[in-house]
């Protein structure tokens, strides 16, 4: 996965399920993120029912699986974190979501899969993972005009991988350039990492504001968490800092990422080499146009380098 190479992933991924299969070693009393769901069991004209075990991160990115996996199945239902119900309401081949929780679903179904298995499932190939995105889709938050390019940050990911954060202090060249309007959207403990730099903060009091929020800047820039997938999902422009031992699904090497079109990636030189990566966004900032457009809807708008394209903010 790391190479790209998804159809030999695929052939792993079933030699490693068969012999599961076979020896019955299907283990529930594992924590729930490192069970295996799918059996195997055909998908086809089935109820299917969707577990979403792992972070929400996860649910976001692998949620744009529901489309191609309700043109075969007979009903689809998603049985996903609680706070991201207003989110996945709007996903297109959902037919029934129910809020997870410690126990058993309260539902009849045919077969089941946790979500991050449908890619293996549906034997999916990086040339069409972009295909249908944006998948997540809310209202844009009305903000007040500005001249500057509002650039939201993120630089705190989960405490299970320390690896994949950094310091706020680090993120002071972008907080130097002129043109550039920083806005916290970090939360949790971090979060206070940014008071004593008295930057703007435009608060969020759920994943649906949090969205809204997202697709009124011009930019995101984030290390490797919830916010990264949120952006891509909704086609907003983010810039992601990776570490440079980096998990598969951002693929060892390349500024831009088959999952989501309007992303660019920014990556470690080296082990632990945040200055070098927030010094390349400084230069690539430091080098952004701004395109005005007119009316309160697309006041803050600009075009974003992603990649070798310039992709329409919002």
């Amino acid at each position: 996965m790391l190479r790209g190479d998804f159809a030999h992933a695929w052939q792993i991924s079933d030699r490693i399920l068969a012999d599961k299969i076979a020896r019955g070693a299907f283990d529930y009393t594992l924590p729930r993120h490192l069970q295996t769901v799918w059996d195997r069991r055909p998908l086809a004209g089935k109820h299917v029912l969707v577990r979403c075990y792992h972070g929400l991160g996860d649910t976001i990115q692998f949620i744009r699986f529901m489309k191609p996996l309700r043109r075969i199945a007979r009903e689809v239902s998603v049985w996903v974190q609680p706070a991201l119900l207003p989110l996945i309401a709007r996903v297109e081949g959902v037919d029934r979501m129910l809020p997870l929780h410690d126990g058993t679903p309260e539902l009849v179904y045919d077969a089941d899969i946790e979500i991050m298995e449908l890619a293996h499932a549906l034997r999916v190939m990086p040339d069409t993972l972009a295909a249908d995105v944006p998948y997540i889709h809310v209202r844009k938050r009305v903000l007040p005009p500005s001249d500057k390019l509002r650039v939201g940050l993120i630089w705190s990911a989960g405490d299970w991988n320390p690896h994949r954060s950094m310091h706020f202090a680090e993120l002071a060249p972008l907080l130097q350039l002129p043109h550039i309007a920083p806005v916290v959207l970090q939360r949790g403990l971090a979060r206070v990492q940014a008071d004593e730099y008295q930057i703007a903060d435009l608060g969020a009091d759920d994943i649906e504001d949090f969205a809204s929020t997202l697709r009124a800047l011009d930019l995101l820039v984030c290390v490797d968490t919830f916010g990264a997938h949120l952006a891509g999902a909704m086609n907003v422009p983010v810039w992601l800092m990776l570490q440079q031992d980096c998990d598969w699904r951002w693929m060892s090497q390349g500024e831009n990422s088959p999952w989501y079109p309007s992303m660019r990636i920014f990556r470690q030189p080296s082990y632990g080499d945040w200055k070098s990566v927030v010094a390349d966004i400084a230069r690539a900032l430091a080098d952004m146009p701004r395109v005005r457009a007119s009316g309160p809807e697309q006041s803050h708008q600009c075009d974003v380098r992603t990649d070798n394209v310039l992709t329409q903010a919002g």
